[in-house]
């Protein structure tokens, strides 16, 4: 669906100062139904990134590909992206239905169609009680919650967004994920950035990390997840009316079986140590 090659941003604060390379030489694909989890610190070069995905930036070098699927020129394209960016901005003086119906507006969708859509989506998001009021008395979540239905609103098939979770409650980050998840599912390819990895690793098939501007990984989670599985196990089992833990590798593990087998012991549970996300990226940074 859209190929990064060989981006290059290069920052001046003013004439005298050296370049400050933000992002360098990044090069990843985002492929139709990917629920893409993009991985790195703050300052990291993501936002960057998503800035020159959105045509908000121009990068140095290198250039950005998108698939037809996408549309066949800049109008189409943007057309159908949804973006919601880390701090997004709502006019303060609307209310949320006006600010819905003002996005719908400059996306042409018919008025009767816009209705449903916005009374679907504040209903999914839970802040229907809020529609009629305007934006300035909203909460820092009920705006990530509003902002996410205006890029909602039109039907993208691609989602860009940037930190989405950040600042939500746990209840937030567990609705966000949810609709998400079914969003693609749905047919919607997702790219949202994060530097909160368990967050990633709980939904995403892919992951892309960067590290001061260079790429790091790109790949499948669950590919990346085996190859550094460790080769543990963790066994559960009753002797004497007692549960004993034991943490065996395979080899181990199988003498261990045969023995309470032996001895006519209960095994309660066998299941393989597994390494979070978190501990495998800092192992490949």
């Amino acid at each position: 669906m859209i190929q990064f090659d060989n981006i290059t941003k290069k920052f001046r604060n003013n004439f005298w100062d050296k370049e400050f390379i933000a992002v360098d030489n990044v090069s990843f694909r985002i492929e139709t139904g990917d629920l893409v989890g993009f991985l790195g610190a703050n300052g990291a070069g993501k936002t960057t990134l998503i800035k020159i995905l959105m045509d908000f930036s121009r990068q140095t070098s290198g250039r950005v590909q998108f698939n037809k699927i996408m549309g066949q020129d800049t109008n189409e394209i943007k057309s159908s992206m949804g973006y919601l960016p880390e701090r997004p901005y709502l006019y303060p003086h609307l209310t949320g239905r006006e600010f819905l119906e003002y996005v719908g507006n400059l996306n042409s969708i018919p008025p009767k169609k816009l209705e449903d859509l916005i009374l679907y989506w504040v209903e999914k998001m839970q802040i229907t009680h809020a529609l009629d009021k305007a934006t300035k008395e909203y909460s820092k979540g009920m705006l990530q919650r509003l902002g996410f239905v205006s890029c909602l609103i039109h039907s993208p098939k691609l989602l860009i967004l940037d930190e989405p979770l950040s600042g939500l409650d746990p209840m937030g980050r567990r609705d966000f994920k949810k609709i998400l998840v079914e969003l693609n599912k749905s047919g919607v390819t997702i790219f949202f950035s994060s530097h909160i990895v368990s967050d990633v690793e709980e939904i995403c098939n892919k992951v892309i990390f960067i590290e001061k501007g260079k790429l790091v990984y790109e790949g499948n989670l669950d590919s990346l997840l085996m190859a550094h599985a460790t080769n543990l196990y963790t066994i559960k089992t009753l002797i004497n009316n007692k549960i004993e833990v034991v943490h065996l590798c395979s080899e181990e593990k199988n003498k261990y079986l045969e023995k309470m087998l032996l001895e006519k012991n209960e095994v309660i549970e066998i299941e393989k140590e597994k390494i979070t996300l978190e501990e495998i990226i800092y192992k490949i940074k």
